[in-house]
């Protein structure tokens, strides 16, 4: 296993010692799959089904049935450049066709197993998706949809075949075990994953292939200069997030690390500590709400043998009192990161390189230079708060949006790409999370833009206007609370409010219904007609300091 980073004693000398060699060709599957594939007993992937039995896959079981169905899809009229739609939790077949997509040439499309019909339609409608891969569970929302769809010619299912679908098993079954990959570009679409926006609905993050050398660095310094000896990795993360895909299953197998999968619903701690011990994992990501949690379990380490040498965390702050659990308790550093999906892990801390400073964000990962800046893209000085920012070129960083020139042209201030966060950089180089310069939505570790749900809302006849914003919460930093102008005619009523909870939720995803719901008779807006949503979060702040006081 070779680091891309040498080991050193100072967050200088690593950052020192470190430069960028991305080759013009360059495809994903070779590196996470393929090149340890020719040892027979190279244990990938160890996934616990919902029996809580264990299934186990060598990488050469995954080079052989991704070769099998990258056949499949070609035998099928997929060419280079067709987007396959992954509407899958932490299945197996979800990690074997991302490498059958990227080793063909082709782009995946990972979309989260929470989403309703509506978000799943919008998302395979925007990237053209020809084919896409489910399973039973999530079928019927695919199948509501279908006709909705025009570009989609086939579904296949992993645990069934239902009508109007067909197996995954039973598709690839009898095609060719042997596939040369692509000669791909680095520059070439690998996947797409769509985003939280604050208007409109999601926008497609557009990841190339290079994308996957611009993590390693990052996570590396992370993980504590992963891979060490017996490296095993494990989040609760779903692989439809960048978090669980791009932070833990795909650099666990550039490495040619085992990560361990399962089919649990939820979050369960006493769930998490008996995962870690039982598949002796070593690395693993898991929010601060997950710590919070786990921190409430009485006495694990005398019931649970834990191997755990590096957490990441994020998408949250992690407190000064996570920090002293994790170092008394599981005698380990909590490291948090910070990214996003169109420019991830570009933040991060290493405890034992460096102090941690409670609640600072990290110093730049090696090879990364950010900066706060101003609106016209200067440096301003430490203590300043301004755009949390990452210079180009980054290998870590997107394409494009797919589709929105525009959107793409304003992620950017010169060279510097704008991450839609504020804070500042202290005199030691750290930087701190003031807060979002957008109003996505943070509520327990997911990111939520608030467009999509009020999209959703407006579908609703009894409503005439919609606005959500996060509202703080002591557990999940955020919840979602929906300000609601009936239709003309309607009645408020928490009867109502109910149902359209429900109406949310069978069009989105479960974390993005609104918690609370307050009927208004107007929004705050500006002249030319824009939702005021700033203005909503400051009332909902004085209204709080008013019951507290």
């Amino acid at each position: 296993m070779t680091n891309l980073l040498q080991r050193g004693s100072s967050y200088e000398e690593v950052w020192n010692n470190f430069e960028w060699r991305i080759p013009e060709q360059y495809n994903i599957a070779d590196d996470v799959c393929d090149r340890w594939a020719d040892d027979p007993q190279r244990l990938a992937l160890v996934y616990e089904d919902e029996a809580k039995k264990v299934h186990r896959y060598t990488f050469a079981d995954v080079r052989r049935y991704a070769n099998q169905l990258a056949n499949t899809l070609r035998g099928w009229g997929l060419q280079r450049g067709d987007r396959v739609t992954l509407l899958l939790a932490q299945d197996p077949e979800c990690a074997i066709a991302h490498v059958a997509c990227w080793k063909a040439g082709m782009v995946s499309g990972p979309c989260s197993v929470l989403f309703g019909g509506d978000a799943v339609a919008y998302r395979l409608n925007d990237s053209g998706a020809r084919v896409l891969v489910t399973d039973s569970a999530n079928y019927p929302k695919v199948a509501a949809i279908r006709e909705q769809c025009p570009a989609l010619e086939r579904v296949l299912v992993v645990d069934g075949a239902p009508q109007g679908a067909e197996n995954f098993w039973t598709a690839i079954e009898g095609a060719d075990e042997a596939f040369e990959n692509v000669r791909t570009r680095a520059e070439d679409i690998a996947w797409i994953s769509y985003t939280s926006g604050t208007t409109g609905m999601p926008k497609g993050s557009v990841q190339p292939h290079r994308m996957m050398l611009g993590h390693m660095p990052s996570l590396e310094f992370i993980y504590d200069f992963f891979p060490q000896d017996n490296d095993v990795l494990w989040s609760p993360a779903d692989w439809a997030w960048m978090a669980g895909l791009m932070d833990v299953l795909m650099p666990g197998w550039f490495h040619g690390c085992t990560v361990v999968a399962t089919a649990t619903k939820g979050f369960d701690a006493e769930e998490a500590y008996r995962i870690l011990s039982e598949h002796k994992v070593t690395l693993a990501l898991l929010t601060p709400t997950m710590l919070k949690l786990m921190r409430q379990v009485n006495d694990p380490l005398s019931r649970y043998d834990i191997r755990l040498r590096a957490v990441l965390s994020g998408g949250e702050a992690v407190g000064a009192g996570l920090l002293e659990w994790a170092q008394q308790e599981l005698k380990l550093s909590i490291n948090e990161g910070f990214g996003q999906t169109e420019c991830n892990v570009i933040l991060g801390n290493n405890g034992n390189v460096f102090p941690i400073k409670p609640g600072s964000l990290g110093k730049p990962t090696p090879g990364t230079v950010c900066a706060i800046i101003d609106d016209d893209g200067n440096e301003v000085p430490p203590g300043t708060e301004g755009h949390i920012a990452c210079k180009r070129p980054h290998p870590v960083m997107l394409l494009e949006y797919l589709n929105k020139p525009e959107a793409t042209r304003e992620k950017f201030i010169g060279d510097w790409l704008i991450t839609g966060d504020v804070g500042h950089m202290d005199e030691d180089g750290y930087f701190w999370f003031h807060g979002r310069g957008d109003d996505v939505i943070t509520s327990s570790g997911y990111r939520i833009g608030p467009g999509e749900i009020e999209d959703a809302l407006l579908k609703h006849e009894a409503v005439q206007m919609a606005a959500a914003i996060g509202v703080p919460d002591p557990v999940r930093t955020e919840v979602i609370k929906a300000f609601i102008i009936p239709a003309p005619g309607v009645t408020p009523s928490d009867a109502l409010a109910e149902e359209l909870r429900e109406f949310v939720r069978s069009r989105l995803a479960r974390h993005e219904v609104p918690k609370m719901i307050e009927f208004v008779d107007a929004l705050p807006m500006t002249t030319t007609g824009k939702i005021m949503r700033r203005e909503l979060r400051e009332q909902e702040k004085q209204r709080a300091a008013e019951s507290a006081g």
